[in-house]
């Protein structure tokens, strides 16, 4: 088609005639752009608008000053100023529907209402523009540097020599000098930028400070050590105590810890059908720098710093994702829940879960926004590292394929697209050589490696209950319901049948994701879809208990999920919050959204130290065997006179694990098991001795009163009613 040039326009306007006049060439009209007063214009390339960041270099956006001011986004549409009746009504109608669903009386009917009332509400702010996420953080373009494939080819090499010394499945200075070696060779291989300068380095982390405006930045550091007082006194308060009491789990863990201590260097933990090694050297460390002891105590101190280390990945997720606002909110809340509060306690692997998801997930998309390679390596590392942590990690390297394949379905240049591929072959491939260990263990024992998830994915332990299928889409309704309705039934980790979240976190968890459902359906931005995705991914290891549907939703399969949930979580309070700071606009607006946001964080902190302290606690105590009563009587008895040695736990069924009694008593790695048929050995050891008895084995009783007629027979009374036993004496 014959487009017109501009002296064919000009001919046509200086026509005189009628007919000459119908010839014109008429220009189309220019579309009108408002711009909001005082606000940057919006890049014609970017879905989503930039966020505007005090402090913030031309490129390198990570060395900006830590800043509280700086984490309202900028929005696109201009709100018109008024009260936000939308976001009040979407936020009380959630906590409203919440409160349906608290334990003991629920209603899921009036729930369901309420909640249909706050989504209702949030697309009707959305499509008037006053309610939206935080924007996603514009992408960057970074030069990499070339490979060095000679690097590479060595590191790989002597990832080889590691994997065939690994034979024994044990470490040796051999094979860990091979290891290392291999793993430094690929990181340099991959690694884009100039030699590592400690002085150069030292001299920016220096100069950083002089660009800093002080006076806007010190409110923002009061709250965070406000905040972070707040996080360690949840996390740490009363950690001796609560909880009280071992289980046969703890046992097996520090005679783990104990072979350790002992010389043994396993690369894979057999006992107790197989465990990873990165707690328990972990806690071997710990006990030679803190002097803590064989004691539970130690496998507490180690998991709680886990859970504490995981929370600076947290803030950089946030930030990473949305702004600085966004990673402290998710801080915040992570910090004061219940769920990770809880599994860290325990002393359980459970917490080397969500530490190693959260550097993965944010390094893989702080990469895929920079196309930086180096960030790939990171993320690798994490992923290595990850899975020598705990058995359900296993799912991860899943999650980080999903979240490339939707990155590569969505809108890319063929750059990107080129890059990321090589992003994912990074990540596999650092991830694979710090895999090495546990790979070759896997090639060597097979069956021992994957047990644990035989038994729970097929009929290994016990044949399945149902079709696998219909077990299957019923464990995947109540995992991902656990987080408003019910996280599960087992005690030893959680408040039983309530909700995974407290109310509050449970309220604006609905409303962050349907946040995010909104703005992908009408922006298709794969960020969103891979958040929301990551959620029931990290859950699998749950879903997937098959062959024991009664052990999902459980809190500790599924702790991968902290990391996303509250994200998403922050997202919503984030959006809340921009809400009613662009309708009360100016300092008003600003002082009602953190007084808002304060109550309903009080509210949740409240709630949350009521379920640790209060009911996760009591139930514990009462549902776990009194063996630190048991170890304090035996303490007593080798204080008196006697020996540790000469002390023994009757054994009865389904009674307490004694090898427990011995940590407990300070004899870590002693069995003080003894069975009526044993009781006659005891005649030729000296000195007195103590019996510790089931209140209703009388037949042990009575064989020892005829064996040592001198004995006595005490009750001991436990600060438990239902866990008193027997004491007999031999003086």
């Amino acid at each position: 088609m014959h487009e017109p040039t501009v002296l064919d326009y000009l001919k046509s306007r200086l026509a005189f005639g009628k007919k000459d006049r119908r010839a014109r060439i008429e220009l189309p009209p220019l579309e009108k752009e408002e711009k909001p007063a005082g606000k940057m214009p919006i890049p014609e390339s970017t879905k989503e608008p930039v966020e505007i960041l005090p402090f913030q270099p031309k490129f390198n956006e990570e060395a900006s000053a830590p800043s509280i001011t700086d984490s309202i986004p900028v929005r696109e549409e201009k709100v018109e100023p008024g009260i936000p009746w939308l976001a009040f009504g979407a936020l009380m109608a959630a906590l409203i529907a919440q409160s349906g669903l608290e334990p003991p009386k629920r209603n899921v009917t009036f729930a369901i209402i309420f909640y249909s009332v706050a989504i209702v509400l949030l697309i009707i702010g959305y499509r008037n523009r006053e309610i939206r996420l935080a924007p996603l953080r514009s992408e960057l373009e970074s030069t990499d540097h070339p490979m060095r494939l000679e690097f590479l080819f060595f590191g790989l090499a002597f990832g080889l020599l590691a994997f065939l010394t690994f034979s024994q499945d044990v470490f040796t200075e051999l094979n860990m000098l091979l290891w290392l070696t291999s793993i430094t060779l690929t990181v340099l291989a991959f690694r884009s930028g100039n030699k590592i300068s400690p002085r150069a380095t030292w001299t920016r982390f220096m100069a950083s400070f002089h660009n800093i405006a002080w006076r806007k930045v010190i409110p923002g550091l009061i709250l965070v050590l406000i905040i972070t007082a707040a996080i360690l006194f949840i996390r740490v308060y009363q950690l001796d105590e609560v909880p009280p009491e071992m289980v046969s789990d703890h046992a097996e863990k520090l005679q783990d810890v104990l072979d350790i201590l002992h010389g043994m260097t396993p690369v894979y933990f057999a006992r107790n059908t197989g465990r990873e090694f990165f707690q328990f050297y972990w806690t071997a460390l710990l006990i030679k720098l803190f002097h803590t002891g064989v004691t539970f105590y130690s496998l507490k101190l180690g998991t709680v710093l886990a859970g504490l280390l995981t929370l600076p990945f947290v803030y950089l997720l946030g930030k990473e994702y949305a702004n600085r606002r966004v990673g402290l909110l998710a801080v915040l809340f992570t910090g004061l829940a219940y769920w990770p509060n809880v599994i860290s306690r325990l002393g359980l692997r459970f917490p080397f879960y969500p530490l190693f998801v959260a550097p993965v997930l944010f390094y893989m998309l702080r990469g895929l926004r920079r196309k930086s390679r180096n960030d790939f390596i990171w993320s690798g590392l994490a992923l290595g590292i990850g899975l020598h942590g705990y058995t359900s990690f296993r799912i991860v390297p899943l999650l980080v394929v999903v979240g490339f394949i939707l990155y590569l379905l969505h809108k890319q240049t063929a750059d990107a697209r080129k890059r990321a591929l090589v992003g994912l072959a990074v990540i596999v491939t650092v991830s694979l050589v710090i895999f090495i260990p546990l790979l070759r263990y896997a090639v060597n024992h097979p069956d021992m490696f994957a047990y644990r998830t035989m038994t729970r994915v097929g009929s290994l332990e016990q044949p399945l209950p149902g079709p696998a299928l219909q077990i299957f889409m019923q464990n995947l309704w109540k995992a991902i319901t656990m987080f408003n309705y019910s996280d599960g039934e087992i005690w030893v980790h959680s408040v039983t049948n309530r909700p995974a979240l407290d109310l509050v976190c449970a309220g604006v968890f609905i409303i962050g994701l349907s946040l995010l459902v909104i703005r992908y359906v009408t922006r298709r931005t794969w960020q969103d879809l891979f958040i929301i995705l990551s959620i029931p991914i990290l859950m699998l290891p749950s879903i997937f208990s098959l062959a024991f549907p009664a052990e999902n939703p459980s809190l500790n399969r599924t702790a991968g999920a902290i990391i996303p949930v509250f994200l998403v979580i922050a997202l919503g309070f984030d959006s809340l919050m921009a809400s009613i700071q662009a309708k009360l606009t100016g300092v008003f607006g600003r002082v009602t959204a953190f007084v808002v946001v304060a109550i309903l964080v009080i509210i949740s902190g409240i709630q949350n130290f009521d379920l640790v302290f209060n009911q996760y606690y009591p139930v514990y105590l009462s549902s776990t065997w009194n063996t630190s009563e048991m170890g304090e009587v035996i303490q007593d008895f080798a204080g008196e006179g006697g020996s540790l040695d000469s002390a023994w736990l009757v054994g009865y069924p389904y009674w307490v694990d004694s090898r427990v009694v011995g940590i407990t008593a300070g004899y870590a790695g002693h069995d003080y098991a003894i069975w009526p048929e044993q009781f006659k050995d005891t005649l030729v050891i000296p000195g007195p001795k103590l019996f510790l008895i089931n209140p209703q084995d009388t037949t042990s009783m009575v064989l020892l009163s005829k064996l040592y007629p001198t004995g006595d027979l005490s009750i001991y009374e436990s600060k438990v009613d239902t866990k008193n036993f027997y004491i007999f004496r031999v003086p």
